[in-house]
């Protein structure tokens, strides 16, 4: 298996965030100015990238024994393994327009790991006690995010009601973690540099929870609005942190910023449509294209560290002992 052995569980924000690309494009191809070709090869390069990454993540597990639950009790790794199913889910939903029945089968799937992985965790986090300045934006991922793209997706397969149920479960977590998150990051010591990306991940959950809510109520509304507002702050606030990001060296988890902020272009293309603004090809074309040219760049750098053989952890150091 070989270096795919060592592949970790925040990897999988890499096939997370092309299904992110892929929304944005596929979004953009409904208002009528892309084709839907350019999204379905981006769903099926992602369904590619998640395969091979699942593969070395079940080496990576099974190779040590307990590793798995070592990876979910750990303060940073923990919330990255719910990316997993949340591909899956992802996946699902590009697939439903060509195959409604498989889709709709895999997405309930996923839609129940999901959520059975975000209870698990949210028990864990409150047995555990879990260090504050080990807490980091990732902890949005398992019940936050998870909770409002099954609700997006139980949607579009025609669940409307468990969307809404889902719907309830990510938006009420986002209300409690979002809130212990922004103190951490407010009051406590910078993240590690290798987390620093992860911020990206703050800006997130407001375009989401505007996606999720456009499929169950696709006119615009008080809170569609309220969630609008909110994604234009948070926006705001990481054009502040990009000079801390550009000190930052590469890293695989600066694949962090791709879905969040495909997140963001695909609620502008559908504000931009629902209230059919005159400029709407182009702030839809403009937002596809600069969004692409952020996750084309972090492909780039990802492909250089690859061949440098810097991109995987090291492996791990073998003990001296009886040498």
């Amino acid at each position: 298996m070989g270096v795919l052995s060592r592949t970790p569980p925040n990897f999988f924000a890499t096939p997370f965030g092309i299904t992110g690309l892929a929304g944005t494009w596929q979004a953009l191809s409904q208002t009528g100015h892309a084709p839907r070709a350019v999204a379905d090869v981006l769903y099926l390069l992602a369904a590619v990238l998640w395969v091979v990454l699942l593969v070395g993540y079940t080496a990576r597990v099974t190779a040590t024994r307990g590793r798995l639950l070592a990876d979910l009790k750990d303060p940073v790794l923990s919330p990255f393994v719910s990316v997993i199913p949340i591909v899956a889910l992802q996946l699902g939903v590009g697939l439903y327009a060509h195959a409604p029945q498989a889709a709709t089968v895999l997405v309930d799937i996923a839609l129940v790991a999901v959520i059975g992985l975000g209870g698990w965790l949210t028990g864990q986090w409150m047995s555990g006690a879990p260090d504050q300045d080990k807490f980091h934006p990732g902890y949005l991922l398992p019940t936050v995010a998870g909770g409002l793209l099954s609700s997006a997706a139980a949607t579009i397969v025609g669940q409307p009601g468990l969307g809404r149920v889902c719907f309830g479960i990510g938006i009420v977590c986002w209300l409690v973690i979002g809130s212990l998150m922004l103190q951490r990051l407010f009051f406590r010591p910078p993240l590690p540099a290798a987390l620093v990306p992860t911020m990206a991940i703050e800006v997130a959950p407001a375009p989401v929870a505007g996606l999720a809510w456009f499929a169950l109520t696709p006119t615009p509304d008080t809170l569609a609005y309220g969630l609008a507002g909110y994604t234009i702050l948070m926006a705001l606030a990481q054009i502040r942190l990009i000079p801390i990001y550009l000190r930052t060296p590469f890293t695989p988890t600066f694949w962090a910023f791709t879905f969040s902020y495909a997140a963001v272009a695909t609620l502008s293309i559908r504000w931009a449509a629902a209230e059919r603004l005159s400029a709407l090809q182009v702030i839809s074309w403009l937002a596809t294209l600069l969004l692409t040219a952020l996750i084309a760049a972090i492909a780039v750098k990802s492909v250089v560290a690859l061949i440098q053989r810097r991109y995987f952890p090291p492996p791990p150091a073998v003990s001296a002992a009886g040498s």
